[in-house]
């Protein structure tokens, strides 16, 4: 594998870095949803980039567990296309190990296809709010747009923003995250 953790094990579904990764945002909502103190109908999942695609892994994968799932410039999402539209990182480590690997493209994109949050994004259920960096070069606005077109949820928002590389909204979409919250769980 080459340096980071995008190749670790790609070749197999079992052996693949994030199959654990995963699991771990599992039994942490899990672990979680069963303490007394904490009502488990209300349970809110939020990450930005690698946090965002372990959000909407953990809302696909446990989806009646999660009340409000809200990925901001989620990663892990559209891999075959981000690694053909971009060359930076960490997108691009799949792209050399391919280069390195020509015969294993098939085996590698299989994987990742087990892994990709447009694929959660499907079985995920939550009220949702998403966020978007329409400059952003690390996650491409398109793959990130290909995760909240698929989402399956019935009530879905997204916050563009229009001038912001990787940041997406920054401290602005904290702010909205909050709204969102107190929109559905008032103080």
């Amino acid at each position: 594998a080459h340096p980071g953790f995008m190749t670790q094990g790609v070749l197999d579904p079992q052996t693949y870095y994030y199959r654990r990764v995963f699991m771990d945002a599992v039994r942490a909502v899990e672990t979680a949803a069963s303490h007394p103190a904490v009502d488990a109908s209300r349970i809110a999942i939020t990450g930005g980039s690698q946090g965002g695609g372990i959000t909407l892994a953990v809302s696909g994968l446990i989806p009646d567990a999660v009340s409000v799932v809200m990925p901001d410039v989620p990663f892990l999402c559209h891999y075959r296309h981000a690694t053909e539209i971009i060359d930076t990182d960490p997108y691009s480590e799949i792209t050399r190990y391919c280069e390195i690997h020509r015969d294993k493209v098939d085996t590698v994109f299989r994987t990742l296809s087990y892994f990709d949050g447009v694929n959660f994004a499907t079985r995920a259920s939550a009220r949702a709010l998403f966020s978007v960096g329409l400059m952003d070069n690390i996650c491409p606005p398109s793959t990130v747009f290909a995760a909240y077109n698929h989402y399956a949820g019935a009530q879905k928002e997204i916050r563009i923003w229009r001038y912001n590389n990787h940041e997406g909204g920054g401290v602005h979409q904290e702010i909205e995250r909050l709204k969102f919250l107190s929109g559905i769980w008032p103080v």
